[in-house]
């Protein structure tokens, strides 16, 4: 037993912890399937799904009534006895896994409708599951698990091309997102009328893949869907009075739209600057004074794609323009949205479409699509071709700062994810920050490129630093699967976004990064990558080692925190005993008086004074008076030199020794400000791996030609170091309270800026003399 017990312990001893371990056995092996660079294997190899589908959106009741084709192609090198079928509105059903697991206790001062809901649920959610048959119309067997169905198959689905086709028939009850939340569902408004963003409407395959198997999670509601590619060809009966946007190109524009429509539609084709409004706010407050019990199919098709979505109205006003692609192609850059929110819509909407359609092409691929729709849905939630965004007006018809940016950085996000992961098919069930933090770091360079000084939520080092410097219980390692995560948004969208951004900035270097990234994006378009293709391939590409960083910022919780413990400053020795030994008297001459020498002045006579025989060779000893020997000693001493020698010991530099702790455990770049007493700066970049061998301290000298006057450690806020207070020499102190409160601002007013604009232009009329 003792023996047993050393021998563990001395396994624990050994265990490598350097921060700059190999990820090694912590990636999966490569394989024919994905290969040890990154790509995808010479024998990479997915399935295929093909739907068509009818379906009826009945106003009247909120229900969806659909019935489905499915075309299932097992491209996989496994034979499969049955199939496995999401069921996403499931989560809404009463006897819903997620209403059982969530925590949840009483304020009865603010405890929300959509919690009591939660406790009580007594919308009747869910998929209501008709039929399920083959080509023939036979029934099939299946089980339904919660979100999930199988489909038991009547004779096993051969690998490597075998197709299977089958039907299923269903409805579901559409519920109110303003009630009982969600991704999907209808928003009413005062008139009666509802807005319809209907997603997750349709029992959808899940994916099977060789990471995987069958990815038949359960869907809880936070991390999202896995999919796989297929064909789409869908007819949606809506009132007639309703428009609709959808994933795809429409097929039967004559018989849905107006001419007036089709008109303003071919001019917005050939508009790439300012959009063209299709139905305007007049037509959709007509179009809204009655409702029709009519109802017209709109036919929609969509190639290679992940999923389908789409959004219904008679409230809509829309507008388009085409976004010219570098191949010559138009892209359809188009919104719809309510009155309620004109003020913002009718400006930045299709514009911030066409912006970011314009700017992930540039950082990634080509947009491939052929629309791309904002729609306004009171939510921020993605899908192919399509997303529902949000953005309202005061009652007055202005907006504040905080909605205006709001709604653009959703749009620019919400159309971002047709990148990642519409096209980048990541499995977001098990890893939200694949999709989530790679498309906030390209929402970033986006928003970027819309205006200077634009106000970012995420992406610069130094605003992740109080989520990262924060309570450790409360802060998961980014690779943590999608349900288990503390604080979603800080760990899968903010921190991994601000990772890329250093990496761009501060690690890798812009090119490098860049022709990195956009490797990863083409190799992995249309197909499924997961964490271990994203590493492996931005360091293929870029040919930097950065197993450190993905274990340090991916692996752990570690925050960064780099103090300036000390400087030093040292000066050549000249070597010339007469010139040191004339400095060092000066320097003891002119220096500050010590107690003791200034209290001897005060006693009138020492012994030595009355009694001389006392002094000796001692008593008048300088051993800073120079001498003949320390003449001839330096005259040796300079003959000895080379010429290289002579000339460093003329040079007169500076020597600054700097100790650097690591407090908060993640190994990042220094980087040092040199501020000189001449009022010029250098900064000073030093690799990561001047921590390879201490992770917790290192010492390094400087050499320079000048004087320092002060030294910033971290300058630009590039690393997210959490604790910027220790970054300076001389030590900086922080203001007093006194200080604090004069520099405090003003507590903002419940009035925006514009509505404040407007009031003070009313003033000025009133006392206009």
């Amino acid at each position: 037993m003792i023996c047993a017990l050393s021998i563990s312990l001395y396994g624990q001893e050994n265990t490598n912890q350097n921060k700059f371990k190999q990820l090694g056995t912590d990636l999966p092996s490569p394989n024919v399937y994905r290969t040890a660079s990154g790509a995808p294997g010479h024998e990479y190899w997915q399935q295929q799904v093909d739907y068509k589908m009818k379906i009826t959106l009945n106003d009247e009741e909120k229900k969806i009534y659909g019935d489905e084709k499915i075309t299932y192609t097992n491209n996989s090198p496994d034979d499969l006895d049955y199939l496995w079928i999401q069921l996403d509105q499931n989560v809404r059903a009463k006897d819903s896994d997620t209403h059982a697991i969530g925590t949840e206790s009483i304020d009865p001062e603010s405890t929300s409708t959509r919690t009591i809901n939660r406790l009580t649920p007594t919308f009747d959610g869910g998929f209501k599951i008709e039929k399920v048959t083959d080509s023939n119309g036979k029934a099939l067997s299946y089980t339904i698990n919660k979100t999930m169905m199988r489909v038991d198959l009547p004779s096993t689905l051969k690998a490597e091309g075998g197709k299977f086709t089958f039907n299923i028939k269903w409805w579901y009850n559409i519920n109110n997102t303003r009630e009982i939340g969600g991704r999907s569902g209808y928003e009413e408004f005062a008139d009666g009328h509802r807005v319809y963003c209907i997603a997750q409407f349709y029992p959808r395959l899940c994916k099977y893949n060789d990471i995987e198997g069958w990815q038949n999670k359960q869907f809880l509601g936070r991390g999202e869907f896995t999919l796989e590619f297929g064909d789409y060809e869908v007819e949606i009966s809506v009132p007639e009075d309703h428009l609709v946007a959808a994933s795809g190109e429409l097929q039967n524009e004559s018989s849905v739209l107006s001419s007036e429509h089709r008109k303003r539609l071919s001019e917005a084709k050939k508009s790439y600057v300012q959009p063209v409004t299709i139905q305007t706010l007049e037509e959709s407050q007509e179009n809204s004074k009655d409702a029709s019990s009519k109802y017209k199919s709109w036919k929609f098709k969509a190639l290679n794609v992940r999923d389908f979505a789409f959004a219904s109205s008679r409230r809509f006003i829309w507008d388009a323009m085409g976004v010219k692609m570098s191949d010559g192609r138009t892209v359809m850059a188009q919104s719809m949205w309510v009155p309620e929110g004109d003020c913002l819509w009718k400006q930045f909407s299709t514009k911030a479409v066409a912006h970011t359609i314009k700017w992930y092409s540039h950082y990634t691929f080509d947009y491939p699509y052929p629309v791309a729709w904002s729609i306004d849905g009171s939510m921020g939630m993605e899908y192919p071709m399509i997303c529902f965004n949000y953005g309202r007006c005061e009652s007055d018809g202005t907006y504040s700062k905080r909605m205006k940016y709001g709604h653009i950085g959703v749009i620019i996000h919400e159309v971002g994810h047709n990148w990642f992961p519409m096209i980048v098919n990541s499995d977001e069930r098990q890893w939200t920050w694949m999709d989530e933090g790679l498309n906030t770091y390209v929402q970033y360079l986006t928003e970027q490129q819309w205006e200077r000084n634009y106000p970012h939520r995420r992406g610069p080092a130094h605003m992740i630093t109080n989520y990262m410097g924060g309570d450790k219980d409360r802060i998961s390692p980014i690779m943590t699967n999608s349900e288990s995560i503390w604080q979603f948004g800080n760990n899968a969208y903010g921190k991994p976004a601000t990772a890329l951004n250093i990496l761009r900035e501060s690690v890798v270097g812009r090119e490098l990064f860049d022709y990195a990234f956009k490797e990863y994006s083409n190799r992995w378009k249309f197909k499924n990558p997961y964490p271990a293709d994203f590493f492996r391939t931005i360091e293929d590409a870029s040919g930097v080692d950065l197993d450190w960083f993905w274990r340090g910022w991916f692996y752990t919780n570690d925050h960064a925190d780099q103090s300036l413990v000390s400087v030093k400053h040292y000066t050549m020795d000249s070597g010339n005993n007469i010139v040191e030994k004339q400095k060092a008297k000066e320097e003891r001459d002119n220096g500050p008086r010590n107690i003791s020498e200034i209290r001897a002045e005060e006693i009138d006579k020492t012994y030595d004074e009355i009694d001389p025989t006392l002094k000796d060779f001692y008593t008048t000893y300088d051993p800073l008076e120079s001498d003949a020997i320390d003449q001839e000693e330096y005259d040796q001493f300079v003959n000895n030199l080379s010429p290289a020698e002579k000339e460093l010991l003329e040079s007169g530099k500076n020597y600054y020794e700097l100790t650097i702790e690591n407090e908060g455990g993640l190994v990042m770049p220094v980087i040092l400000q040199f501020q000189y007493v001449d009022g010029t700066t250098e900064d000073i970049r030093i690799p990561v791996e001047v921590w390879r061998f201490s992770d917790q301290k290192i010492t390094k000298v400087f050499p320079t030609d000048k004087e320092v006057s002060k030294i910033i450690l971290d300058p630009y806020l590039e690393i997210a170091d959490v604790n910027t207070d220790n970054n300076y020499y001389p030590p900086q102190s922080k203001p007093s309270r006194f200080e604090a409160f004069k520099n405090k601002k003003a507590a903002p007013t419940r009035e925006n800026p514009m509505q404040r604009a407007k009031r003070a232009e009313q003033v000025k009329k009133e006392i206009k003399p």
